[in-house]
C-alpha cells in the first residue's frame, strides 16, 4: 500500500466485558472497525477527583483507518458507560501489507 499512515489503532478502556464486547459489536457491524480485540484484566491507575483510583478494566485494541476516527468517537459516547472515557489513537506506522489491505477492503465494504 501506498499510504500506510492512513491506518490506526484505537485504544479504549471500559469497566465490563458486556460493555467492551457490545462496543466492539457495534463498531464491527458498522464497518467502522476491522478489528476489536479484548485485553481483559488490565490494572488502571489514574487521578480522578484529587484522588489516585485503581480500576479493573478491558482495554479494546480497534484497528481501523484514520478516516473513521470521528465516526468512532462519536459512536463511543454514545455506547460508553464512563462520562469520560479513554479514547486515544496511534497512527499504524508499518505493518503487514495484506493485513493493512484487508482492514482496507473491509472498511470499504459499508
Amino acid at each position: 500500500m501506498d499510504n500506510l499512515k492512513e491506518f490506526c489503532i484505537i485504544y479504549v478502556s471500559t469497566n465490563t466485558f458486556e460493555n467492551a464486547n457490545h462496543i466492539s459489536k457495534i463498531l464491527l457491524t458498522e464497518r467502522l472497525a476491522a478489528c476489536c480485540s479484548i485485553i481483559p484484566n488490565v490494572s488502571s491507575m489514574y487521578v480522578y477527583k484529587d484522588n489516585i483510583t485503581t480500576s479493573n478494566e478491558y482495554l479494546i485494541m480497534i484497528k481501523t483507518r484514520n478516516d473513521k476516527f470521528q465516526l468512532i468517537e462519536n459512536r463511543i459516547y454514545e455506547l460508553h458507560q464512563y462520562d469520560v472515557p479513554e479514547i486515544i489513537s496511534t497512527k499504524i506506522i508499518e505493518g503487514n501489507e495484506s493485513y493493512l489491505q484487508w482492514m482496507n477492503d473491509v472498511l470499504d465494504n459499508e
